[in-house]
């Protein structure tokens, strides 16, 4: 398979899933569209290894993905650099964890924006140009969160059973168009976001770090494994091949068997 002279938009990139998900496209010749918050240094660093590897363009958008007019304009942008968005991945993604009658509503809010609403953005504006090729790839990061729940993660658990929704009815709508829509859902995976929670976790539920690890996050996936970027990075390259090209409107687990309970 390759992906040369097609274009690669994901959002949440510039550290973990995103960012390995990135580099995995380019490695199949896709240039890159970076987004996402994090050290200036160490994005442009990120942003000059994947064309100094890969030998594609990298470009990198600040665009807040809670904004939906810094959205679309980071996909304006990239339709004028490189003509197109031909693959789109909507990783970006925060957590809060806390019970629902402490639940901050403002953090509620920014959960929704940027864990689903910017999702139909980002959607909204490449859709037009994937439509006008004939051809386009969807992956929208969802998570075993978006199959079951946990307690204290009322709004990223609401935010991506709605990525579920969201991708069957988009790929519904856009599968005379020869583009696919799918979410890939992970379980546990080691990234800094999942880091981010253990204090959260630890507070909520008053437990140790190590308690967390085991008897929260682990204790939900057989295995008793992280999912690695890595793994999930192939997914994606996989639903870009030709080989999916019958794949849409799925929800693909890679949690260790959690959801299999």
């Amino acid at each position: 398979m390759t992906l040369k002279t097609k274009t690669a938009l994901v959002t949440g990139s510039t550290s973990g899933i995103g960012l390995a998900i990135a580099r995995a496209l380019a490695a199949e010749g896709a240039n890159i569209v970076l987004n996402g918050f994090g050290d200036a240094d160490a994005i442009e660093s990120a942003r000059v290894g994947i064309e100094g590897t890969y030998g594609v363009e990298a470009r990198y958008s600040a665009a807040d993905m809670s904004k939906p007019e810094a959205v679309a304009a980071m996909v304006r942008e990239a339709n004028e650099a490189f003509g197109s968005v031909d693959v789109l991945v909507n990783n970006a993604g925060i957590q809060f964890v806390s019970p629902i009658e402490e639940f901050p509503a403002d953090k509620w809010e920014q959960i929704i924006a940027i864990n689903l609403s910017s999702a139909f953005h980002t959607m909204h504006a490449a859709i037009p140009g994937m439509k006008a090729k004939g051809w386009g790839r969807i992956i929208n990061t969802a998570s075993a969160h978006s199959l079951v729940a946990s307690p204290f993660k009322s709004a990223y658990v609401a935010a991506k059973h709605g990525i579920a929704g969201l991708s069957k009815a988009a790929a519904l709508e856009l599968a005379p168009h020869r583009i696919t829509v799918n979410c890939i859902s992970p379980g546990y995976v080691w990234t800094p976001l999942v880091e981010a929670q253990i204090p959260d976790t630890m507070k909520a539920r008053g437990l140790t770090k190590e308690q967390v690890i085991e008897d929260v996050m682990l204790k939900a996936q057989p295995t008793k494994e992280f999912v690695t970027v890595d793994q999930v990075a192939a997914l994606a390259v996989f639903l870009c091949s030709d080989a999916a090209s019958q794949i849409t409107g799925a929800n693909i687990s890679m949690d260790g068997g959690w959801t299999a309970q």
